[in-house]
């Protein structure tokens, strides 16, 4: 959609409801997202009558590879009409209580094509986390492990039909780009990767690979949390005082320190912070995540919330093989496409993540065999 649009019939209702206006002209700004995947057909910042909304479309009919292909399974990480649910249901307000929402929906409508249009409250006035110092995701990190810390303690676990299951077995299984090239030579000697990627990354990342399912095995058997699953400073902004969490496409079943141990590498990865500050960010976010889970009266044993933060390193196990794939282009996109990334920073930058992430491996092992989990 252009910026300015005349309005189809359809979303001339759609605009009509949200803004309470006769039907017209609204604006549409097209907004980042991951176009690769096939649950989203669009997202964009509507303005009419000098109000905004933020317009996001549900799908399962998008044509796109079969790695982000939707599914019609409830269970499944990709379910396509699962985020659709979250906020009809209120789960997205599951954590208000300790500083964590999400944008209020203003309409859920079910199109005659069969695609879903959430129309979600645009908080583009908030903070971005793109943008937070470390003590801003520190605090972020502390109000989430409060959530869990009071769920833990009081034993509840919150689930619906619809929410996902297995998501880091399923979803890492099906990110198969490059994954031939771990043990090819020439791949690891490409410039980008011979110059950028540490001395030894090979070795350890490679074996991180081969143990994938052991560490599968071990998240899935560590505590159970309600977990978003995608959180990463791209989807996070502060306003009003709370931390608001966008794209709850993901949300379901996962692992006590599973979401910090997405959301302090995914910092990194996408270049929102140097990695020379990854150190810090990191023990800042973990520290303040156990402070929350104390004060939410969890009491449990702190080696297996470190288990779970560092064994989540498995969950990059497929981006070794990316990189390897496409340090022969000439672009290097940012995530949603849109920009041009610096070849060589990427990979510097990644490559000192990556690392990062081997010695998180190496974490678990040892707290795994110190708490006799099975080798």
């Amino acid at each position: 959609m252009s910026a300015a649009a005349p309005l189809t019939p359809q979303l001339a209702d759609e605009v009509s409801e949200v803004f309470q206006l006769p039907p017209g002209q609204a604006e549409f700004m097209p907004l980042t997202h991951n176009p690769r995947n096939g649950v989203t057909g669009g997202v964009w910042r509507v303005t009419a009558g000098g109000r905004s909304a933020v317009l996001k479309v549900l799908t399962r009919a998008k044509d796109t590879t079969e790695t982000w292909a939707a599914s019609e399974d409830p269970r499944h990480w990709n379910f396509w009409r699962r985020e659709a649910h979250v906020y009809e249901e209120g789960v997205a307000r599951a954590w208000q209580p300790w500083g964590i929402t999400a944008p209020d929906l203003l309409a859920s409508v079910e199109r005659p094509d069969g695609d879903v249009a959430l129309w979600l409250e645009d908080v583009r006035d908030g903070e971005p986390a793109t943008a937070w110092p470390v003590a801003r995701h520190a605090r972020h990190a502390e109000r989430l492990g409060a959530a869990h810390g009071r769920a833990l303690a009081d034993g509840v676990v919150l689930d619906r039909p619809w929410l996902s299951r297995r998501f880091l077995r399923d979803y890492t299984s099906g990110q198969t780009v490059g994954r031939e090239l771990l043990d090819d030579d020439t791949a690891w000697q490409q410039p980008l990767v011979r110059d950028h990627f540490p001395e030894g990354l090979r070795e350890r990342m490679v074996r991180l690979h081969h143990e994938r399912e052991w560490f599968l095995r071990t998240m899935e058997s560590l505590p159970r949390v309600f977990s978003h699953l995608d959180q990463w400073p791209a989807n996070l902004v502060s306003h009003h005082g709370e931390s608001v969490l966008l794209d709850w496409a993901f949300a379901g079943d996962g692992a006590l320190g599973e979401d910090i141990g997405n959301y302090i590498p995914d910092t990194v990865f996408d270049l929102f912070l140097p990695a020379a500050r990854l150190p810090e960010l990191a023990t800042a976010v973990y520290e303040a995540y156990v402070r929350g889970l104390r004060a939410g009266g969890w009491q449990g044993d702190e080696r297996l919330v470190r288990l779970g933060v560092c064994a989540s390193a498995v969950k990059y196990d497929w981006l070794t093989a990316l990189m390897l794939s496409r340090a022969s282009d000439e672009r290097q996109l940012d995530y949603g496409g849109g920009r041009t990334v610096e070849a060589e920073r990427r990979y510097r930058e990644r490559g000192v993540v990556l690392a990062f992430l081997a010695d998180w491996a190496d974490e678990a092992r040892r707290l795994a065999d110190d708490l006799g989990f099975p080798r």
